[in-house]
């Protein structure tokens, strides 16, 4: 997946595209996360599908649910859907910063070595 430490740092244009790969994995994800959530409103919530995207989102960007949720099924998924679109969340952004942070810590090693 990512090169070796012992190998030498990835070329600026192969990061790009490496970072854009990412970026396109971090957009499935919240695709995916989001389509979760506009589908549970509107067969659970019973909530048109414009106020379901609205309040998928709203949840999964943190902000919290925009319409009251009236029955129980409703309620319960609103909850569970909070809770994996806090996982969701994170696991978006740690993808998404994952080969900076590495490139990051590659250069690191690298400059420790040649200290040495």
């Amino acid at each position: 997946m990512f090169e070796h430490h012992s190998k030498s740092v990835l070329p600026m244009q192969q990061f790009r595209h490496r970072v854009l790969r990412y970026l396109m994995y971090s957009i499935l994800i919240l695709g995916f996360s989001l389509g979760i959530g506009m589908a549970g409103y509107h067969f659970i919530a019973y909530l048109t599908w414009l106020d379901s995207f609205y309040n998928a989102s709203m949840i999964l960007t943190g902000m919290g649910p925009v319409n009251p949720m009236t029955t129980d099924g409703a309620k319960f998924f609103s909850g569970c859907y909070a809770l994996f679109s806090g996982i969701a969340f994170l696991s978006t952004v740690a993808v998404l910063f994952a080969p900076v942070a590495h490139r990051f810590l590659h250069i690191m090693q690298i400059d420790d070595e040649q200290r040495t």
